[in-house]
């Protein structure tokens, strides 16, 4: 009786952890076909996300570029990993052992280290990132791994079967061919499953040495995540579905191949020996034909590229509508090589290793860094054509006075987005102390952000947020370190959005843009700056001292100025544009009811960022991680 009580507590065990692992691939595939945006609110059955994932060429682009370096580096890694491993079987011991040790080293080190070696060393080496490094960076990470397949596999073989098969006639290819790599498969296998696995799989190496709007699917889905997109359900989902069938072949292939092999013949053997003949060449053809196709095409790319006038731009993910960028090109006949970043700083990382555009979208504080730097090219206000089209509150601005280097593109501030049903809006006059009113007690999102955070702080006690006084920033984590105690507040970034759609807390600290999304979504919601004055953000368009081609940067600048194209976008991205026309068609006319959330500058208590020295950036980074840790 107990040991029945075991098996059947061993059988649940087992259940709950099957549910564990799957149970969020289930709620991926199921929000793939939800009608609306949310990914927590299930409002009906459709099919919309995947028909925009079909029609969405930036995807598409990713999944070619994810499988065909897949291939291309599993292949080589292959190879390479294969030789490599019958030679360390050859080697004398020191050697081996030397080599097996430095084999070691790029699996058991930390991505992110393989990826900044890798990005300095094509840096060093002038080679432009894109394609071509993505490709030899794949190659340099799943090659140890296929080595470490093979070798055990290698090392359990005789060594004298291919000295045997030579003394009986052979050559010393057809001893390599016809008796060690076919004892040697279910090692060279197993190295080019991983291999293939980890090339699909990878997005920290990816993300590092690629360049020239090259993306794969993880580098994609990243970028995605910056906004509400459930089109990356629908493309998970897919992705799941070739798996499973993938893994149904691989287990119904040798279940059908025991069943041929069992039916009568008249010459088994010669049958047998024929169709593996045949088979081999099958699959010799088959890769030589991938191989061809996959350059083919590449070779049509580059040339398509090359014959057109060329422009590199690096921007924000999910801050810019690819169509109106397709639109460009058309109109002038141009390739736009366009490149995202997840943050300012990543941005500024790219540049240092030697990453040349001709325009980038920073934000404030780091445009100030750039100007310091000389980094940038100043603004011919000469060429663009619709310069009085922007809010004349952007055109002087404390970070770039005047605006002789940027381009205003879109701007906004940091407020509190609040549930009306649950929060009373007397207590909205304690301004940013509201967020540690205890009556909201476990009801409350803040920003995973230092330095939104520190400004909500220092903005409460009466501070600048710029200030570098160390005194004040004590003071100001002391704030946060008893607003957590108190408050138990939850740190989230962008999925917020989703969360205060849905009503899971009663306040959260958002930027402007997302508070009249939410809004949009969710009636029961409402946005207000307090009176001790916020963090009024800008992006703008900087064209980079290596800007190659400043006639159609000038070009590109102007075009998303113009009303109809800025009104397109600011749908696209939710946050106010720099376009008057278009700011106060959002305000007055698309977000009637709740134009509260336009960003508005006539408080003076309201203040930019500015770049801060990297002492006190540091001081602020670590008492923000004791905040975090506490």
């Amino acid at each position: 009786m107990r040991l029945k009580k075991i098996k059947i507590g061993a059988k649940l065990y087992i259940l709950l952890c099957f549910l564990f692992f799957y149970l969020p691939i289930a709620v991926t595939m199921f929000f793939s076909f939800n009608s609306s945006k949310s990914l927590t609110n299930f409002t009906g059955f459709s099919m919309q996300w995947y028909g925009k994932l079909i029609s969405d060429q930036n995807i598409l682009a990713a999944v070619y570029v994810s499988i065909s370096i897949a291939i291309f580096s599993t292949i080589i890694s292959t190879v390479l990993g294969t030789i490599t491993a019958i030679g360390l079987s050859k080697s004398r011991r020191l050697l081996k052992e030397w080599l097996l040790n430095i084999n070691n080293v790029p699996i058991m080190n930390p991505d992110i280290v393989t990826a900044i070696s890798l990005m300095i060393l094509f840096s060093s080496a002038g080679l432009q990132r894109g394609y071509i490094t993505m490709l030899l960076a794949h190659i340099v990470f799943c090659t140890p791994f296929v080595i470490t397949s093979v070798y055990p596999k290698v090392r359990s073989m005789d060594s004298n079967l291919p000295n045997a098969a030579m003394d009986l006639g052979a050559t010393p290819y057809q001893a390599l061919t016809k008796v060690v790599v076919p004892l040697l498969k279910p090692g060279i296998f197993a190295g080019m499953l991983l291999a293939f696995t980890m090339s699909l799989d990878d997005f920290i190496v990816s993300y590092f040495v690629t360049g020239n709007g090259v993306s794969n699917i993880s580098i994609l889905v990243y970028n995605m995540t910056k906004r509400i997109n459930p089109t990356i359900n629908a493309l998970s989902t897919l992705l799941i579905l070739v798996v499973a069938l993938g893994l149904i072949a691989m287990n119904l292939w040798p279940l059908i191949k025991e069943k041929k092999k069992n039916r009568p013949s008249l010459s088994g053997k010669v049958m047998r020996k024929r169709s593996s003949r045949k088979r081999d060449k099958i699959v010799f053809w088959s890769v030589t034909a991938t191989i061809t196709v996959i350059a083919v095409v590449c070779a049509a790319q580059f040339s398509a590229i090359s014959n057109k006038q060329t422009l590199r731009v690096f921007n924000g993910g999910e801050y810019m509508d690819m169509n109106l960028v397709a639109d460009f090109e058309e109109k002038y006949d141009c390739k736009v090589v366009y490149e995202t970043y997840d943050s300012n700083e990543s941005m500024y990382t790219k540049l240092e290793s030697g990453s040349t555009y001709d325009i980038l979208v920073p934000s404030d504080y780091m445009i100030e860094r750039l100007i310091d730097e000389k980094y940038l090219k100043k603004i011919d206000w000469s060429k663009i054509t619709r310069k009085n089209a922007i809010l004349s509150n952007l055109k002087d601005n404390e970070y770039d006075p005047g605006c002789k280097y940027s381009v205003p593109y879109y701007w906004g501030n940091v407020g509190i987005v609040y549930n009306k049903n649950i929060v009373d809006k007397k207590d909205l006059q304690q301004g940013w102390n509201i967020l540690r009113n205890t009556k909201y007690k476990n009801q409350i999102y803040m920003y995973d952000s230092e330095r939104d955070s520190f400004m909500i702080a220092l903005k409460s006690l009466g501070y600048s947020m710029n200030t570098k006084d160390r005194g004040k920033l004590k003071e100001a984590y002391n704030w946060l370190i008893e607003q957590k105690d108190a408050m138990n507040p939850v740190y989230v970034g962008d999925d917020v959005m989703d969360n205060m759609i849905s009503g899971s807390k009663a306040m959260a600290v958002v930027y402007s843009g997302d508070a009249a999304y939410i809004i949009n979504e969710n009636k029961n919601m409402d946005y207000f700056v307090p009176s001790e004055g916020t963090n009024e953000w800008a992006d703008a368009m900087v064209l980079t001292k290596y800007c190659r081609n400043t006639d159609l940067a000038y070009k590109f600048m102007d075009f998303f100025l113009d009303s109809e194209v800025s009104k397109v976008n600011t749908r696209y991205i939710g946050y106010d544009n720099s376009v008057k026309s278009t700011f106060e068609y959002f305000r007055d006319v698309e977000y009637k009811g709740n134009s509260g959330c336009a960003p508005d500058s006539s408080n003076p208590a309201n203040e930019v960022f500015h770049y801060q020295p990297r002492k006190t950036k540091e001081y602020i980074s670590n008492l923000w991680t004791k905040v975090k840790s506490n």
